[in-house]
């Protein structure tokens, strides 16, 4: 995809807080398409601790406006420490 991104998210969930991880995940997953966004594939981990997300933009601009949507930021703020960490790698095909 010429000038598109292409994204590899590795989310990790506290101890505990699996399951609302999980649906934190859902929801901001969900929030992409209003920003060019996709997701390829949602992996999850062996662990039950750990999914791996394969995510398109159609621009570097998308990424960064889904990065400060309002409803993302407001249900990371909810969830405070129970809230995943996220490792992000910029990928391409090759």
């Amino acid at each position: 995809m010429a000038g598109g991104l292409t994204l590899v998210a590795v989310v990790e969930f506290p101890v505990g807080a699996e399951v609302a991880g999980r649906r934190y995940e859902d929801a901001v997953l969900a929030l992409l398409g209003r920003h060019g966004g996709h997701l390829d594939r949602r992996l999850h981990g062996t662990d039950g601790q750990t999914e791996v997300h394969v995510i398109r933009f159609d621009s570097r601009a998308g990424y960064e406006s889904f990065l400060v949507d309002p409803d993302r930021v407001a249900l990371r703020g909810e969830l405070g420490e129970a809230a995943p960490t996220t490792r992000v790698i910029e990928v391409r095909e090759g």
